[in-house]
């Protein structure tokens, strides 16, 4: 078995999936069919040494998979948007996708890491010290988190993309243990996942707080626009945090105490998938898996 740790993300009726050389796609057409796209990932961002850095590759990966998310979440309109006959009915690209793209993480900047900010701001006076202040905030901030994903989790599609969701946790905890990738054996294992990008977002919501302590309390204008410098550099702690997790997750008791938190919140983010779904799943993981045979250097002759 392959030493690298296979991820994807889950996307409208699919999962996407990325290996060491390309990214693939699976996903459940109107007319039943699954429909699979694969595509090299860009060489520079994963071969680079420069980009290996510790921090730095955090940066880097986070930004690339954003990119390979977006591409994915697109293709897999694209195909939700065919008849059940295999003909297209309208395509979601040009400025207009981009733009729905770019207002969507205009949006999330703003609820996740400034309306807390916001909020807090107006209590502000009231709160005995900078701790206290700080704390506050990331309770807020929380709060915020949980509860939205609590309500899109009611949506109708929303589930069922969680659903997927929870196929690719179980296809790669099934990969990862040996076992067939079969949709019977495969739904025989848990939807949660120590490199899940939910268990990510509670890192990040953790490490913001401490970083945000450290900053005090400055001017409102001046502490809104820390919050906006703050989020690369949480993100590159907060991923090499996810990193070291998970390395260490089945070794330490303490590891798995810390990481606990993490699992439950992916209770929100996952649902339980049926059998179609994990076939999806698993159709993503083997393309992946035989680009990563085609990719494999030839032995050299003895």
């Amino acid at each position: 078995m392959s030493h690298l740790n296979y991820g994807g993300q889950a996307v409208i009726e699919g999962v996407m999936m990325r290996g060491a050389h390309d990214w693939a796609i699976a996903v459940r057409a109107p007319s039943n069919e699954v429909v699979v796209q694969r595509a090299p990932l860009t060489d520079i961002v994963y071969r680079a040494p420069a980009l290996k850095l510790p921090f730095l590759r955090g940066l880097v990966t986070l930004w690339d998979s954003l990119g390979l998310g977006l591409r994915a979440l697109m293709f897999s309109a694209d195909v939700a948007l065919q008849n059940p006959e295999g003909e297209q009915q309208a395509k979601l690209t040009g400025p207009l996708a981009w733009g729905t793209i770019a207002l969507s993480l205009a949006l999330g900047v703003g609820l996740f890491f400034l309306l807390p900010t916001f909020l807090i701001g107006l209590l502000d006076k009231a709160i005995a010290s900078n701790v206290l202040s700080n704390l506050a905030e990331g309770v807020a901030r929380l709060g915020i988190v949980v509860g939205y994903l609590a309500l899109i989790g009611l949506m109708p599609d929303i589930r069922r993309v969680f659903a997927y969701h929870g196929a690719e946790h179980k296809t790669i905890n099934a990969y990862e243990h040996g076992a067939p990738l079969e949709p019977k054996s495969v739904a025989a294992y848990p939807r949660a996942h120590t490199r899940c990008g939910t268990g990510f977002l509670l890192i990040v919501l953790i490490i913001f707080v401490i970083l945000s302590t450290f900053i005090g309390r400055p001017p409102f204008w001046i502490r809104l626009l820390s919050r906006i410098v703050l989020i690369p550099i949480v993100a590159g702690i907060s991923y090499e945090v996810l990193k070291l997790t998970a390395r260490y997750y089945d070794r330490s008791a303490l590891v798995r105490a810390l990481v606990a938190p993490n699992l439950a919140l992916q209770s929100l983010t996952t649902r339980e998938p049926d059998e179609a779904m994990l076939e999806v799943s698993i159709r993503a993981l083997k393309e992946i898996l035989a680009s990563e045979e085609a990719n494999a250097p030839t032995p050299a002759p003895q």
